[in-house]
């Protein structure tokens, strides 16, 4: 349903993406700027490359399913659907006002495009696989992807749900790690040890790939090739960097859930600006 986009124009739109999602934070005055900032050029490949929806009737029985499971990343999250047309991009302005319909996290009630409440880490998967299992079951075609952060990895949910989806040969269900290696505080490899992820992935019956998840041609390059495996579900370890594109944001844990000062977005404006692919 979607028109492709080339890998220039992804990546263009992730940049806007990115700074949309720091406007919105710092209006906010609340946000997970360095988990929106790490997932942008990921969402982007997805809604203007890959999935299968139209803007126009989110609720079309047989679009694709993509489910957010890193909540709190909601602001690039709604940054792209506001890209996409899912919504006026005026609604952007109220993003955790009183009485928005753009909270915090995602509401599938409230927000055209969002396909399930997400915000306690670590359902999102098992959401994923009940409903790549209902459209096996119902004979339908249409695929689910699932965006994860690394350190919500660390919840055990994950790992029943990983253990289902291998059972019921899940092969149009595609999980994407954003592997930033940081999360609340610390560095996930200090907190619970993720390593060697891409084994334990195949360990719970997974077909993996591991791609740059700032390289937009890679990433369209892997999910273009899906399913990597008939018969098994597809788990993309996507490489990327917390706060990716401004330099003082970079892969620092402080900036998980910091606010920019007016002085820090305007220079994180003029560095995204720098970057235009």
């Amino acid at each position: 349903m979607t028109r492709p986009a080339t890998a220039a124009a992804i990546a263009e739109r992730a940049r806007r993406i990115r700074a949309t999602s720091l406007q919105m934070v710092h209006a906010a005055k609340m946000g997970h700027p360095g988990g929106d900032l790490s997932a942008a050029d990921i969402l982007a490949t997805l809604y203007f490359r890959v999935l299968s929806i139209d803007p126009a009737q989110p609720s079309h029985p047989a679009r694709d399913r993509f489910i957010l499971s890193k909540g709190h990343a909601s602001a690039a999250l709604y940054a792209t659907l506001a890209e996409a047309a899912f919504f006026p991009a005026e609604w952007l302005a109220s993003y955790m006002q009183p009485l928005s319909r753009l909270n915090g996290h995602p509401d599938r009630n409230k927000v055209p495009g969002v396909e399930a409440n997400t915000g306690p880490l670590g359902h999102g998967l098992p959401i994923a696989v009940g409903a790549a299992l209902g459209a096996r079951l119902a004979g339908e075609t249409w695929r689910t992807f699932v965006l994860t952060g690394d350190g919500e990895l660390q919840e055990g949910s994950n790992w029943e749900a990983a253990m289902a989806a291998a059972q019921f040969e899940l092969d149009r269900l595609t999980v994407i790690v954003d592997r930033n290696g940081l999360q609340q505080g610390d560095f996930t490899e200090r907190t619970i040890g993720l390593e060697p992820l891409a084994d334990r992935w195949r360990a719970f019956g997974f077909a993996v790939a591991e791609v740059d998840g700032h390289d937009v041609a890679a990433l369209i390059d892997v999910f273009e090739r899906l399913p990597l495996e008939r018969g098994r579900p597809t788990a993309v370890i996507a490489r990327t960097r917390k706060g990716r594109g401004v330099s003082f944001i970079e892969n620092r844990a402080e900036w998980h859930h910091r606010v920019p000062t007016d002085a820090e977005l305007a220079l994180a404006l003029v560095e995204l600006a720098e970057r235009r692919p």
